[in-house]
């Protein structure tokens, strides 16, 4: 496990659940660019109210900032390659509404 902070877009739209012992929970798929057209694909979920409902609010293709613990994976496509990819219990999130609201709020505009 790695405590980590990653940036990228969600691959769909993120996916709300019901665990075992009735909490809520939500799931999604993070694209993160590794590099210059590398991408990895990073499993999330997500058990924090706040952070379900941020997840939830979301649809594929938006911008999102979490923060969670990390384990990394590999796993084989279909030509045999060894691919990277990670799986996420996210404890935060951040979006460009976050960021503005806050702006907004520093400034005294709120």
């Amino acid at each position: 496990m790695i405590d980590a902070l990653l940036s990228g877009r969600l691959a769909a739209d993120p996916k709300p659940g019901t665990s075992r012992n009735g909490s809520a929970y939500a799931t999604a798929r993070v694209l993160v660019t590794t590099g210059a057209e590398d991408r990895l694909s990073v499993s999330v979920i997500a058990f924090d109210a706040g952070t379900v409902a941020g997840l939830l609010a979301l649809t594929a293709g938006d911008p999102v900032t979490l923060a969670g613990e990390l384990t990394p994976k590999v796993w084989t496509d279909k030509e045999g390659s060894a691919r990277p990819s990670a799986d996420m219990k996210a404890h935060a999130l951040l979006t460009p509404y976050h960021v503005t609201r806050k702006r907004r709020a520093m400034e005294g505009e709120l």
